[in-house]
């Protein structure tokens, strides 16, 4: 090869990656753009990627255009059309389809300037809380609304999200193909639901994207203690829909809940890879601007629910929690009193066992272990947390303190046994292991 051939090379290698990194950047609003025209997410997907195939092909010869998110939109819009054409004419009986075409073709002149306009006129923001609220549908399951919402708003590849939630690739590419379907089947229209139907599509949109950040905040299963690629993703899409969504409340409550919790990712481990808890992180390596940032999203948040004379929804009162950790100095001085008041505020909202065995940790740091402790026995008997390890676990950390050291090994193996997390059986079983025998207790006098 000669020295010019590798220069030609190495300049194409270039161009292709930064087509890779403007493909990253601006898929979900390609795909968007194209869903208002064709009104099927699956087919918009399509026409994203051969708007990619296109500028792979043109980009290498004629340069990175000035703007290239316009210039891929423009792509994916001609795409579209010459879909609505072909469709059109598969049924040159409805008119209808004809006219709808004109019309559209008229709407969107091929030019780049029109994708310019669109953005300036926020149109693409529109279409982008269009896709949102269409991928994160109630009519589809949770684990296909995630894997969507990964696909289309992430940009993570399919085998990208099955490595994140330890699923086959075929798992994952029929969730995707599966939810597609649905959407398709339900006629689910591309469009923001109207004020009535809102809170529900809202609330299952919020739910999708803090079971992202859940799963790489704390893992389910597999050997990593946290996935915090999965972490970035959510807050990526939780700003995106701060910006989207400004008035809502609840919207600035998860956005400011997941960028105090993402504070502490650096001090979740040590250098060693080990799992820290939240009682022995160094917190020198919290990230200062994250929290910085949930404090000011919190702020939104109570600002939205004050113009509104609505109450804190469970999203800001989790924030508030998190924000009362993340004001402390150390654990010792948290202000644990607050932080049961704000649960049982959470508890009016969302009365389940896990809020409950989160209340229960507070009371047992405010008012002692013993207290906690019969919290916990009753969360015992309902039984609604028989496989959930962190049950156990607690009960554990209660019993040790209360020097009942036997009882609370069972305890801590017990969590480990049902955890499916390698890094979490780590932790407590090293917890099980450190305890000493308990002492007999002293005889009582004659």
């Amino acid at each position: 090869m000669t020295q010019g051939a590798a220069h030609d090379d190495d300049a194409i290698a270039a161009i292709h990656r930064s087509i890779e990194a403007v493909w990253r950047i601006e898929r979900a609003r390609v795909i968007a753009h194209a869903a208002r025209l064709l009104r099927d997410v699956g087919l918009a997907e399509d026409a994203a990627q051969d708007a990619l195939v296109a500028a792979l092909e043109s980009w290498p010869a004629s340069g990175i255009p000035a703007n290239p998110g316009a210039w891929l939109m423009t792509a994916a819009k001609h795409r579209a059309l010459d879909r609505l054409r072909r469709a059109a004419a598969h049924a040159r009986a409805q008119e209808a389809i004809g006219a709808d075409l004109q019309a559209l073709e008229a709407q969107f002149a091929p030019d780049i300037a029109d994708a310019l306009d669109a953005a300036r006129e926020g149109e693409i923001g529109d279409d982008l809380l269009r896709l949102m609220f269409v991928a994160c549908h109630p009519v589809l399951p949770r684990e296909q609304r995630v894997a969507l919402t990964l696909r289309l708003l992430g940009g993570l590849s399919t085998p990208e999200i099955a490595r994140a939630f330890l699923v086959p690739e075929a798992t994952v590419a029929q969730r995707i193909v599966r939810a597609k379907r649905a959407l398709a089947a339900a006629s689910v229209p591309f469009e923001v639901p109207d004020a009535k139907a809102r809170a529900e599509r809202l609330a299952s949109v919020l739910e999708v994207v803090y079971l992202i950040f859940n799963e790489g905040y704390a893992a389910t299963s597999g050997s990593d203690w946290m996935r915090p690629a999965l972490c970035e993703e959510a807050l990526r899409l939780g700003r995106m829909l701060a910006e989207l969504a400004p008035g809502e409340a609840e919207v600035h409550g998860l956005a400011a809940l997941m960028e105090l919790q993402a504070s502490r990712l650096p001090a979740r481990v040590d250098r060693e890879g080990r799992a820290v808890l939240l009682a022995d992180q160094d917190r020198t390596r919290w990230d200062w601007l994250l929290i910085r940032r949930g404090f000011a999203a919190l702020e939104r948040a109570q600002q939205c629910a004050a113009a509104t004379a609505g109450g804190r929804g469970p999203y800001a009162l989790q924030a508030a929690l998190a924000a009362c950790h993340a004001s402390a100095p150390s654990a010792a001085q948290t202000d644990w009193a607050r932080i049961v008041t704000l649960y049982d505020a959470l508890l009016h909202i969302d009365p389940s066992p896990v809020v409950r065995l989160n209340r229960a940790v507070a009371v047992g740091m405010a008012q002692g272990p013993q207290a906690a402790l019969a919290l916990i026995d009753a969360l015992e008997e309902q039984g609604a947390l028989r496989q959930y390890p962190w049950l156990p676990a607690v009960r554990g950390d209660l019993l040790a303190k209360l020097g009942r050291n036997d009882e609370a090994r069972v305890a801590f193996e017990s969590a480990a046994a049902l955890t499916q997390n390698g890094r979490d059986r780590e932790v407590l079983l090293a917890r099980a292991a450190s305890l000493s025998p308990s002492k007999p207790p002293k005889p009582s006098a004659p």
